[in-house]
């Protein structure tokens, strides 16, 4: 038995079995599909057509891929690619693990008894392997509690930069706000474990979960069946040097297409990658002149940014400096960047949303009068000179945030929690029935009509 994707344009699924085998589902929800002569002619008369209402999906329905009696969609089998529904992902071990990550909000003395607290269930409850950062050990109050000694004294200890974890970690446990899920993110340069975040700091976006409850929750997770949120990342370089200037080149910049070997010409080096959760920004550091950066999309001149800066961000960073510049807010299951100007020199210039396939290239203007500064989720900020680049495309790395309930109602309870989205008075209904008869008949005061 196999399933197929209907190409009613109505999200439906067929699901064909082979001859002989009984009839799933009822002849009436066959008959709801006008592609069921289609169906039999894709798998063959033996072969049994049912199409299945979509349920709860976060993927669109499929496209029909037909347009009018003979136009139709060339087939690319090279380019097929077979993605789960985010609805469906769940969380799921194939070992019971048994080494955590603790990350704890530092300079937050009221973390430490919740700090505590926790590393007490996994070690002497769970009988897990703690590692936690050196510097959070070293803290002077830990140090002088001689009750927690013990458990301190089982902590492994590791160093950011000197230290390599991410192939021995099978859970991250923050503590904190949205910053220490930007912090885990960024000790993990490949695959990222899964990540629960409680909210124990101050916006707490990106953190679902409350810690009063957090014993419940961390067994649940320990269970499988989680439900999961892969927050998507952008893989940046930084490459140092500038362009051979040839004549071909030269020409491709002035016609706004770079070629295609334009790789191949840069006489610079890479001297910085990384996975980035939230956003690139690129700005006009100290200077007081306008920034002017040229911005690339697949090699082509898409518009040059003259004003403070730009922001490349995720879907999940759309709601951090993006929300802050005017970008809209995109949940994090949209498969996107987002690219939005800082304060643009231009009435015009609105923030865009592209492909999450396509590579961003920055670098500074011909003519720009300064340099520019770029920063990395707040982080490892730097220069950038005429003849340097910054590339920037979707990594395949996400970060699989663990839900709380599930990723569409984390996602708007934090708007209206941390954000306080939308948030207005109500209006209150008329009680005159004198004008209520007259709103019969004119258009209401809010300047909608209100009958025909």
């Amino acid at each position: 038995m196999f399933t197929h994707k209907c190409e009613c344009a109505r999200g439906c699924y067929v699901i064909a079995g082979a001859a002989g085998n009984k009839r799933i589902g009822s002849e009436s929800a066959s008959r709801d599909c006008g592609q069921a002569s289609r169906h039999f002619e894709m798998h063959g008369k033996s072969s049994l057509p049912i199409c299945c209402r979509r349920g709860h999906f976060l993927h669109g329905p499929y496209p029909a891929t037909h347009f009018g009696p003979k136009a139709c969609v060339l087939p690319n089998p090279t380019s097929v690619m077979h993605i789960q529904d985010p609805a469906s992902q769940r969380l799921t071990w194939s070992k019971p693990p048994l080494n955590v990550l603790v990350i704890r909000k530092i300079r937050d003395e009221t973390l430490l008894e919740p700090f505590k607290e926790l590393c007490r269930f996994l070690v002497e409850e769970k009988h897990l392997m703690v590692y936690v950062e050196k510097k959070v050990v070293d803290d002077g109050s830990l140090m002088r509690d001689d009750s927690f000694s013990a458990i301190r004294n089982q902590l492994c200890t590791f160093r950011e930069g000197f230290d390599d974890i991410s192939d021995c970690i099978d859970l991250i446990i923050c503590l904190g706000g949205d910053g220490t899920l930007l912090y885990a993110s960024s000790l993990f340069q490949g695959s990222v474990p899964p990540v629960m975040a409680f909210h124990l700091g101050s916006l707490g976006f990106l953190t679902p979960f409350k810690f009063e409850s957090f014993r419940t929750e961390v067994d649940k997770v320990f269970e499988g069946n989680a439900a999961i949120i892969l927050r998507s990342r952008l893989k940046v370089k930084v490459v140092k040097g500038t362009f051979q200037k040839n004549e071909q080149l030269l020409s491709a910049q002035e016609n706004g297409i770079l070629p295609h070997n334009h790789i191949n010409n840069e006489a610079g080096k890479i001297t910085l990658q990384l996975q980035v959760l939230n956003e690139v920004v690129v700005d006009r550091g100290p200077s007081s002149y306008l920034s002017n950066v040229d911005l690339y999309l697949d090699g082509r001149l898409i518009t040059s940014v003259q004003g403070d800066g730009v922001i490349v961000s995720t879907p999940t960073g759309s709601t951090a400096y993006a929300a802050a510049a005017g970008a809209s807010m995109i949940h994090p299951n949209v498969p996107a960047i987002m690219v939005t100007p800082i304060c643009p020199h231009s009435l015009s210039f609105r923030p865009i949303v592209v492909p999450a396939g396509v590579e961003l290239m920055i670098t500074l203007s011909p003519d720009a009068r300064n340099t520019a500064w770029v920063s990395f989720d707040g982080r490892k900020r730097q220069e950038i000179q005429h003849g340097d680049s910054i590339k920037i495309t979707t990594s395949c790395f996400p970060v699989p945030s663990i839900c709380c309930h599930d990723l569409v109602y984390d996602w708007f309870d934090s708007l209206a929690q941390c954000l306080h989205w939308n948030v207005r008075k109500k209006q209150t209904r008329l009680t005159d029935a004198t004008f209520e008869e007259e709103r019969e008949t004119f258009t209401g005061h809010e300047g909608f009509p209100c009958s025909l």
